[in-house]
C-alpha cells in the first residue's frame, strides 16, 4: 500500500543546531528584494496540506489563517505531537509575522489548513502516514475552498497502483483550475521519481545548504530536474509549536520557500495566470535532459521576467 509521510527529518527530537542566518537564505535565492516590495496579498491563498498548526502561536499572522474541514481539525489538539510541529514550523516559513525568527515570506497571504497527518502520542518522533487517496481528497477540498497555490511537504514513501489514479486526478483538477502545486522532493537519496513530482503541473523542490549545494538525501531524478528547483534545506529555523522556534532541514523545509515565492510573485502581479508564473519561477532556458540536479530558485529573476512580460503586454 502506498503511503504519504513528511519530507523533513525526526520532526520530534527537532535539530537545535544554530544554522545559518534567515537573511543568508532569502539572498542566497534573491527573494530579499521581492520582501522589500510586498508581505502578499489576501487574495492569495495558499494551501497547506500537512499537520495541523498552532492556529493561536504569537509568531503567527493568525488572521490570515483558515481552516478547511476535513477529517481533522487544522488547530492542533496535542502541540507535542509530530504532526502539529511540522504543520506549524512550515506555517512559520509562509506566514510568521515579519520579524519573527522564521522566514516569515508572505504574512499577508491567506493560508488555507487541511491537515492530511494524524496527531499521535506515538513518543518516536517520527511523522503519521497518509495515503494517495486522502492526499488526492485533501487537494481538491483546498482548491474548492479557493486555494491558489498548494504546498505538498510531504511525499509517497511506498510505490503502489493503489490511490495514485486518484491522486493524479486531482493534479489533473489542479491543472484545469490553474493551481500552482509545489511539491517536496522527498529525501531518500535515490534517483527516482513519483506521480506527484512526475506530474507535469507540479514544481518538485529538492533541497540544498546555504552556498547553493544540493543535499546528499535529497531524491533527483530528470523529472525533477526538468520541472525542478532547488531551495534552502538545511538548519532553516522557524517556529514551534510552544511559542519558541525550531530548526529542521530536508526537502519539507525547502518547498515552502518556492511556495512562498510564487504567492509574492502573485500578489505583485494579481492578472497573471498560473502558467505565467510557473514559466517565471522554473526559468526560461531550456532544461538539459541529461541533468539530475535542478536550478537554484531565483525570486528576483522571476520578477523581472514578470515585469518584462507585463511591459511586453502593454505594447
Amino acid at each position: 500500500m502506498a503511503t504519504l509521510s513528511s519530507t523533513t527529518g525526526n520532526v520530534g527530537a527537532p535539530t537545535l543546531v544554530k544554522g545559518p542566518g534567515i537573511n543568508d537564505y532569502l539572498d542566497l535565492i534573491r527573494l530579499a528584494p521581492l520582501l522589500e516590495r510586498t508581505s502578499g496579498k489576501p487574495e492569495i491563498r495558499i494551501g497547506l496540506i500537512d499537520g495541523p498548526v498552532v492556529l493561536d502561536h504569537p509568531g503567527l499572522a493568525k488572521e490570515n489563517i483558515q481552516e478547511v474541514p476535513g477529517e481533522f481539525s487544522g488547530a492542533c489538539a496535542l502541540s507535542s505531537s509530530a504532526a502539529c510541529q511540522h504543520g506549524t514550523f512550515v506555517a512559520g516559513i509562509l506566514l510568521a509575522k515579519r520579524g519573527a525568527a522564521a522566514p516569515a515570506i508572505c504574512p499577508g497571504c491567506t493560508l488555507l489548513v487541511r491537515p492530511i497527518f494524524r496527531e499521535t502520542n506515538s513518543g518516536d518522533g517520527q511523522m503519521p502516514s497518509a495515503t494517495p487517496l486522502e492526499l488526492a481528497s485533501a487537494i481538491v477540498e483546498t482548491i474548492n475552498a479557493g486555494a491558489r497555490i498548494l504546498n505538498l511537504s510531504a511525499s509517497l514513501v511506498q510505490q503502489s497502483a493503489k490511490g495514485e489514479r486518484e491522486l493524479e486526478s486531482a493534479l489533473n483538477y489542479a491543472a484545469r483550475h490553474g493551481v500552482i502545486v509545489v511539491a517536496a522532493a522527498s529525501n531518500q537519496a535515490v534517483v527516482g521519481s513519483s506521480v506527484i513530482t512526475r506530474h507535469p503541473w507540479v514544481i518538485p523542490v529538492a533541497a540544498c545548504d546555504r552556498q547553493g549545494r544540493q543535499l546528499g538525501q535529497t531524491n533527483l531524478g530528470s523529472s525533477i530536474s526538468r520541472r525542478r528547483l532547488l531551495a534552502p534545506g538545511e538548519n532553516v529555523t522557524s517556529l514551534g509549536p510552544h511559542g519558541g522556534t525550531v530548526t529542521l532541514g530536508g526537502t519539507s523545509v525547502a518547498a515552502p520557500f518556492v511556495t512562498a515565492a510564487v504567492a509574492l510573485l502573485w500578489s505583485e502581479f494579481p492578472k497573471a495566470s498560473a502558467g505565467e508564473l510557473l514559466l517565471a519561477v522554473r526559468g526560461t532556458q531550456k532544461p538539459n535532459r541529461m541533468a539530475i540536479v535542478p536550478p537554484l530558485l531565483d525570486a528576483w529573476s522571476a520578477h523581472q521576467f514578470m515585469v518584462r512580460r507585463r511591459f511586453i503586454g502593454t505594447h
